[in-house]
């Protein structure tokens, strides 16, 4: 498999597509207060990178990070349609990801996932990053939320 990844508009239909695939996904696992969904509109934002993974021209994934002035990025929307789970797409994702936010300067990265995600949780430690406390805007009560943090 030949995986590309590379900017994408998130308001492209390819990006929009994957948004709203995740978002789909995510409603279905969790209450609406335990999902932290940033829509199109904040993907598209100048601090935001958006990436999509491609076999081909077919969309495979997604993920984005924000890169905050709180002194760390902020990874979101990490995603991989079912069809290419267990395939290295998310694991090329995040890489691609961490490589922005080390090129503009960051030496942390950070993450909110959910409790009903092992998939992820398991992505996510084998790429280094260790559960920490609550960050930023998230509630610090919501037993749903982990938290995860690396160092680049």
């Amino acid at each position: 498999m030949s995986i590309e990844i590379r900017e994408l508009d998130p308001s492209s239909a390819e990006g929009t597509a994957l948004v709203n695939d995740l978002d789909e996904y995510l409603l279905g696992l969790y209450p609406e207060d335990s999902n932290h969904l940033d829509s199109v509109e904040e993907l598209s934002e100048p601090h935001v990178h958006f990436l999509g993974a491609f076999e081909d021209k077919h969309p495979l994934g997604c993920g984005a990070v924000k890169l905050l002035d709180a002194g760390y990025g902020e990874i979101k929307r990490v995603y991989v349609k079912s069809s290419a789970r267990g395939k290295g797409v998310g694991r090329g994702i995040l890489l691609a990801l961490e490589n922005i936010a080390a090129d503009a300067g960051y030496s942390v990265l950070r993450l909110e996932t959910g409790i009903y995600q092992p998939e992820a949780v398991r992505l996510f430690e084998a790429s280094g990053y260790v559960k920490i406390d609550h960050f930023g805007d998230y509630p610090s009560d919501d037993p749903l939320s982990i938290f995860m943090e690396k160092k680049i």
